[in-house]
This record gives C-alpha cells, structure tokens and sequence, in this order.
C-alpha cells in the first residue's frame, strides 16, 4: 500500500464498514502518519497518540455526517481531522492559513463546536442536544473528555443540569490520569479507585482489601450515576476492538439514559520516549525551532530563591507545573506548591484566602487561561486589595493555537480593576527583578510576559536615569528611558520586551536613513499605574506599542491622560498621539512576527508613521 494512501483518500463512511483487523492497521497508520506531521509542524503530540484508537472506534460505530462530537479542550482531534478528509492538509497543521490544531467549524463540517479551554464540552453537547431534541431531529450528540478536563467546575455545573434539561448525550471520559501535568484531585482518586477494583476482580482474589475496593469502585459508581446517566466501563481505550464494542453498546444505552463510557489509554502510546514522558511530549515544537530562554525557568528560580529565606511563600498553579516553569519548586517546597487542576477559578480564591492568614501566593498561569478566573480576581483578590500576584505566562500572541489561546485581552480586562497593579518588564533579567521586588509588595499584583526571552536591554539604558533606577530599585509606576536625545520630538513608549525591541528597530532604521536623535524610548513597564510624571514631561509626537488589542488597553490609558493634561493648553502646544495595538478582532494562528505585522503591531508600520510626522 502507497503510504498514507489510506488516509488521503479514506472517506467517514468507509471507516464504518471496516472489519476489525482493518480498524487496527488504519490505527498503526494514523499513529505513524501522527508522530511524522506532528514532529514536523509541531503540536500536541502524546495526547493524539494516546486517543488514536478511540476515535477511529468513534468513527466506526457512530455518522458523523449526522451525529455529532465535541471535544474538549480540542488538543485530542488530530485522529479525527485526518479521517474526516483532512490528511492531505496536515503539512500546514499550525501554519498561518492552515489546519488548526484545535476543532473549528469554519474549517470543516465534521467540526461542530469550536474549543480550546478546558471543560465546555459536556455543556456544550447538552446545548446541542436540546436543541436536537427541540427541533425534532435524531442524532447522537458525544462529549470526548480527558479526566484532567474532568476536574473542571463547568464539568459538574453541566451535569447538574442533565437531568433538569431531559436530554441524552454520551460522554466518553478518556482516562490517562495526566492533562498537560499529572493529573491530581479528589475526582481523579474517584477514577483510580474504579479502575483499581477492575484490577482486583481480574486477579479474582477475594480478601479485605479486594471488599474494600469493590465499596470504593461502587461508590465512585453512584457519585457519576447520581447525574442521571448510566456508567460503562472500564474499557482499554487503546483497544480498537474492545473499543467498537463498548460503543455499540453505549449507543444502544443512550435510548434510555445519557451514558459515561469510561476508557483508559496511555499517553503517548505507541511511542516509548512519549509514553515514558507525556509531560515533555504533552505539546513540541517544530523541527528547526529555535531554543530560547524561557521566561518560565526564570520564574520557578527566582520563586525557589525567594522560599528559601521566605517560609510564607507558596506557588499555585492549575494543571500546568512542568509548563510553567514550577517543577523544581514543587520538588523543593512541596508543602507550599499547589496543583488544583483545571480549576483556574478555585486557584483564585485559594490564593486570596491564604493571603489573609499572610502568605504571599504567586499565582502562575498563561494569559488566556487567567480570563477563567475573571470574577474571582475582582471579587476576592482585588476587592480585598490582598498581595497575591498573578504571573501571566504567554501574555500577547502566542503564535500557533490560534484565537482561543491569544494572550492579547489581559491588560484590557485587568486595566479596569481597582487596587491591581500591572507590570511587564523589558527582558528575563528585569522579569527576576520585579519577581524580587514583589515579595514586599502588598498589593495584589500582575506581571505580564511572553514565553521567550532574553537579557536583551542592559547595554542599551542612558546614562541620565531617574535616581530611583540607578540603585536598581523597582518603584511602582515608574518608567525609564532606552533612548533619550535632547533633540527628539517622537516618544516611543512600549510596554514588554516584544513591543521595544520592535520600538528599538525603527530607531535603528531610522537611523540608517540618516534620521538620528529624534526618537526616544521608554520601557513603559508600569502598565498600571503609568508613570504621570514622566508623561507630563514628554513633549511633541506620542507613540504606545503594546502586545495586546487596543480597546481597553495601555495605549488607550495614556491617551486619556495625555488628553486631561493637555485640555488647558493651546492647540499648538498639545501632543499628538498614535497607539500601536491589535485590531477588535480574533487573531488566528501563525508566527508572532507575522500576526504582529498584520493585526497592527510592527515596525514597518510604526516607522512609516513616524516618517510622516517628521516630514
């Protein structure tokens, strides 16, 4: 067979007439075919792996021309893509203009409901359910959940409403006991213990802890059931044909009741190194990538160093310990290190509630991710104007994943809470700095930054500083300058290290076109508050870049206050001002530098503005 051929040209409707040793060699191809294009473009690799059998069961036993499957966070449907006419797109998985790695409905009519954050697929399926049910229309509707997924709030908020709402779904709870960390919480001893009593009643041996483990299996039995469904399983995932059975017999179940088919499967299977390190292989970049230093490494030393002298620091985070950059604090302090799972919400108010018996939690998190847990910060951090700081992780755009895991809302979304104090410093090195200066910092607090970095900006700072920067103090709303000439009428400020190194090119550039000291620059790396008093000194042309949309955000505040000071003045004496921000829209995947560029944010742009000023 021509490889790949199969799954070039195989259709949906051929996958529900193959017999099962078929169903196994189209398994042996996908994983192939999977760990081939996935080490190329890069993407979530040991999730796919370990869902391969499972979903070309799926597509055996249930139409998707009719039925219809969502899958929670998404990351899992590369399997899917690839049999529903997509095998021949996936050299472009990730690219700018081509397949996403999550489900998207403009992209395909096999996707039925976009996702990318954890936890809306029950909610979902039962939407569209009811809607099937409201309309009169026949089809089986299947929520694909991971168990990490599974400690998600909105999971047990959906199933609460099941039964009110009358309707039937299946939801297939894919067990691998990890989402991107090692999956942890009172659910997930739930999961262990009914796979556990499998475990006991195939060894047969029916002592003390064999009855122990049976009352464990059968209680977490009637917790699920106690929503209104009908429990099946355990079932070996990565099983093809045990697989198609469990499924025709769910299928037969859904008539009466919704039902939770239970599967276990191995992260990474198939693949010894993925399977030995689905952490690592949870998400890899492409081949050729280039390896830079993490602002998340910077973040798990500088809180190590700070809990060595500091018994009431403590590190939370929500599923994601290896990722941001916390392994090695939750080795050394782990009875001051807390993984609550996929629950950004209850981190929130953990942190807020230890603040109050005085600990100093540092709440590490990506940007996107931070939005889940909106009320919380305002209504039990914020409002109680409690120290705990907020250490956004991929804040601005974050490339490849697309819309739905785009950094570029939180300045926005953060701007406008009271008693919330917003930084993003320059490079790594004042990234430690600022984690060091939080420690005494009594307020809640945001830091913002990207995934890579470097000690890019030292070697650029003017000999004229403001006194408080040359002890190397930190002083809330303080800016410095990068670039500072007596002669200048153009003030770039820019906010994180992404926006001035694009505001430190067009000074080159300029330069080179013989343009020289009329154009400063200034780390604008107090977001909120600004720094009023270096503002009501610039004079002439104002310019704000930053990594975030412009409703609501950094370039927006300094206008407003650009406009209060200068209400008074004459017409000539008032300062222009552009801000430098993405447009009101999603910003799909691709490069940064490349959505930068086309959503509002670049060089070129920005030097083709300041050229027009200074004719």
């Amino acid at each position: 067979m021509e490889k790949n051929r199969t799954l070039r040209d195989i259709t949906p409707a051929d996958i529900r007439k193959m017999t099962n040793d078929e169903l196994n060699v189209l398994c042996d191809e996908l994983r192939s075919f999977i760990y081939e294009k996935v080490s190329e473009c890069g993407g979530h690799l040991a999730s796919n792996l370990g869902a391969i059998e499972a979903t070309v069961a799926l597509c055996n036993v249930f139409d998707f021309s009719k039925d219809k499957i969502i899958f929670d966070v998404g990351h899992q449907c590369y399997a899917y893509k690839a049999l529903t006419g997509r095998a021949a797109q996936f050299d472009t998985l990730r690219k700018e203009g081509g397949i996403s790695g999550f489900p998207k409905r403009t992209e395909s009519p096999f996707d039925f409901y976009d996702t990318g954050h954890a936890g809306t697929s029950v909610s979902a399926a039962i939407g569209i359910a009811k809607a099937r049910d409201l309309k009169k229309e026949d089809f089986s509707v299947i929520a694909f959940i991971g168990d990490g997924s599974f400690n998600n709030g909105l999971i047990y908020e959906a199933l609460n409403s099941l039964k009110i709402l009358n309707t039937k779904i299946l939801i297939i709870l894919n067990d691998n006991g990890m989402s991107i960390s090692p999956t942890v919480g009172g659910m997930h001893e739930i999961l262990n213990d009914i796979r556990a009593a499998e475990d006991v009643c195939a060894g047969g041996k029916a002592d003390e802890s064999y009855v122990e483990t049976i009352k464990k299996r059968e209680s977490g039995i009637r917790f699920l059931e106690s929503f209104n469904l009908t429990y099946l399983g355990v079932t070996d995932g990565n099983e093809a044909d045990e697989m198609t059975a469990a499924l025709k017999k769910a299928k037969k179940l859904l008539k009466e009741k919704s039902v939770l088919l239970h599967i276990v499967t191995k992260k990474g299977k198939g693949y010894g190194f993925c399977e030995e390190h689905p952490a690592v292989t949870h998400g890899i970049p492409p081949v050729g990538a280039k390896k830079e230093r993490e602002y998340s490494a910077i973040l798990g030393e500088t809180l190590s160093k700070l809990a060595a002298k500091n018994n009431r620091i403590v590190a939370v985070t929500a599923a994601m310990t290896d990722a941001l950059g916390l392994r090695g604090f939750f080795e050394a302090y782990p009875e001051r290190a807390f993984d609550v799972s996929i629950c950004e919400e209850n981190a929130a108010v953990l942190c807020a509630a230890m603040a109050t018996e005085g600990l100093k939690p540092y709440y590490a998190i990506y940007s996107t991710f931070l939005q889940r847990a909106y009320d919380e910060i305002i209504h039990d951090v914020c409002a109680q104007d409690l120290p705990v700081t907020f250490c956004i992780d991929r804040a601005g755009i974050s490339g490849a994943d697309g819309e739905t895991h785009q950094g570029v809302f939180d300045i926005s979304y953060l701007s406008m809470i009271p008693n919330l104090t917003i930084a993003a410093p320059k490079d790594t090195e004042e990234f430690a700095r600022f984690l060091l200066w939080s420690e005494k910092f009594q307020h809640p607090l945001a830091i913002r930054y990207p995934r890579s970095g470097k000690v890019v900006f030292s070697h650029r700072l003017p000999k004229r500083q403001p006194i408080a920067q040359r002890s190397g103090k930190i002083v809330v709303g303080t800016w410095e300058y990068l670039c500072k000439s007596d002669e200048s009428n153009v003030t770039i400020i820019a906010a994180g290290e992404r926006c001035l190194i694009i505001a430190l090119k067009v000074v080159q550039a300029m330069e080179e076109k013989g343009i020289k000291g009329k154009i400063d620059v200034i780390n604008g790396r107090f977001i909120k508050p600004l720094d009023k008093k270096m503002l009501s000194a610039l004079r002439g042309n104002v310019i704000t870049v930053e990594d975030n949309v412009l409703a609501g955000g950094f370039g927006e505040a300094v206008e407003h206050e650009l406009v209060m000071e200068d209400e008074n003045k004459a017409p000539g004496q008032r300062r222009t001002f552009r801000a430098f921000a993405y447009k009101d829209c999603f910003i799909p995947q691709g490069s940064v530098a490349s959505l930068q560029k086309q959503y509002g944010v670049s060089c070129e742009e920005i030097q083709d503005y300041i050229e027009k000023l200074l004719k």
